[in-house]
């Protein structure tokens, strides 16, 4: 993907996706850690122990890989983070956090952030979604195939169970999202997702939404980066005593989707840090005799030329009211072609960002000049030898002129004004003897515990740091005294981080 974005200078695309090696062990022969699941809760005090030993017994008994499941805590007041503790205690895959600000997407960012686990999964504390869906979910992250994962209770096969008025939002919602944002995917909120840790690295530091919003957000930049979505068609109960507010929920979700949309609008997001590098995806490959992208090019640009010609004609009728056929032409060409530059630089060539914006629109201009001439040229033949002709045969005339022009300035556009850069195109890297599989990192032993009169588990500090840094690597999260956090790896120590720090540099 090309890009004139400058915050992109200077990072790397995203690793080729690798199948996670299976047996992988730890220095002390123990297997690795790959899977965390996360569950956020606030306020959750009665069912929070109930699901989390149900989640518990279900993926010890049919989850193949190491897993851990991590109970984030946003700003609990009542015993939640007494429960989560006991939990912690009892279950030695269970780890609790606390966080002193309320919002799913931020206790999601805060825990994923400082996860080791290369596969990263949540799930609603009410499990309304059937567990068996768990497996099929990571399972597309854990083989390489996928980036990100979600269920989807609007699939064909799905079956859900819920209430008319739960129905009516989701569907609404998600039809404004497929209008207003062009998504592709099929169920936004449901509370059953998974991502893999190198996508999350770059992703995360893109998504500002703390609260409901945070899946949506990630889901739509995830789609406009190329990631590839999998959806599993997942059985589904509504839980009637949900704790969500629908109409706040919808409003800040509206406020959200044109906030998003208006970032996506003017290339303000560096979505090429999350492009995966060429000849991973399969459309990268070349086809002999067929430029690159052409076929998407010219499906592009036959769209813009289309709405451009509605503008122009449209303008050109509103000129003439007051002027003569020349200047109303010269004046709606003008103002149509520099809107058909803006929209096919950013729509049918790809281009992002502010950079090179003039020097576009001036080499736009150009085109604009030559078609200016032949539609101009139509015109003074027209009058030469019909000087008393109709304004519908002036349109009929400046429509077949048009249609001229703008073969020409698709080619023009193509290979002047948005060329191929020989650094758009970055040759598949010849296999070597380093290419091996990746090595998950060996877990460091969690630090003894202390004991504490409450034992109350970890708490994060309100307004804590931003959780990954220019690299887009998560800094080391300080354990608490009194409670047990997840393992991290020390820097220097995790070959996996480093090779993909060595890569974002």
């Amino acid at each position: 993907m090309r890009t004139d974005n400058p915050w992109s200078a200077g990072t790397s695309a995203l690793p080729a996706r690798q199948h996670l090696p299976a047996g992988t062990v730890d220095a002390h022969g123990a297997p690795v850690l790959v899977l965390d699941v996360v569950v956020p809760v606030y306020n959750e005090e009665k069912d929070l122990e109930t699901c989390v030993r149900r989640l518990h017994e279900h993926l010890t008994r049919t989850f193949p890989y190491r897993f851990r499941i991590t109970i984030a805590d946003n700003a609990s007041t009542d015993t939640t983070p007494r429960v989560a503790s006991r939990l912690e205690a009892l279950l030695p895959e269970v780890v609790a956090y606390r966080l002193e600000q309320k919002g799913r997407g931020r206790a999601l960012r805060t825990v994923w952030s400082r996860s080791g686990a290369p596969v990263l999964a949540y799930m609603d504390v009410d499990l309304s979604t059937d567990l068996n869906a768990l497996l099929p979910l990571v399972a597309p992250l854990i083989s390489g195939h996928s980036d990100l994962a979600i269920g989807s209770r609007l699939a064909r096969s799905a079956r859900v169970v819920r209430g008319s008025k739960r129905e009516f939002v989701s569907r609404s919602y998600n039809l404004i999202l497929r209008s207003s944002l062009s998504a592709r995917f099929s169920d936004a909120q449901c509370g059953f997702k998974a991502i893999r840790r190198e996508v999350a690295e770059r992703l995360l530091p893109m998504v500002e939404d703390t609260g409901w919003f945070f899946d949506t957000e990630m889901l739509v930049l995830a789609e406009r980066a190329g990631l590839r979505i999998h959806e599993v068609p997942v059985d589904w109960i509504d839980d009637p005593h949900s704790t969500v507010h629908i109409v706040k929920t919808a409003t800040d979700d509206l406020k959200g989707v044109w906030r998003v949309g208006r970032a996506l609008a003017v290339g303000a997001l560096p979505l090429d840090r999350l492009a995966r590098p060429f000849g991973d995806d399969p459309r990268d490959r070349t086809v002999p005799g067929v430029p690159r992208g052409l076929a998407r090019q010219l499906v592009g640009f036959c769209v813009v030329g289309a709405l451009s010609t509605a503008v122009y004609l449209a303008l050109y009728s509103l000129f003439r009211l007051g002027v003569g056929p020349q200047l109303a032409n010269a004046g709606a060409l003008l103002v149509s072609a520099v809107a058909n530059t803006a929209a096919n630089r950013r729509l049918t060539f790809g281009v992002r960002g502010r950079g090179g914006a003039v020097r576009h629109q001036a080499q736009g201009l150009v085109v604009f000049a030559i078609g200016l001439a032949l539609t101009s040229g139509s015109l003074a033949a027209l009058s030469t030898t019909a000087p008393s002709t109709s304004h519908s045969t002036e349109v009929a005339v400046l429509i077949a002129a048009n249609l001229a022009a703008t073969v020409l300035r698709f080619l023009l556009l193509r290979a002047w004004v948005f060329p191929e850069r020989p650094g758009d195109r970055t040759a598949p890297v010849p296999a070597t003897d380093d290419d091996r599989p990746i090595v998950l990192p060996a877990e460091h032993p969690a630090p003894a515990r202390h004991p504490a009169a409450d034992d109350r588990p970890t708490v994060l500090p309100a307004g804590h740091p931003a959780p990954f840094d220019a690299f887009g690597t998560a800094p080391h999260a300080a354990p608490v005294r009194g409670a047990r956090t997840a393992p991290i790896t020390a820097p220097g120590t995790d070959p996996y981080a480093d090779d993909e720090l060595r890569n974002a540099r």
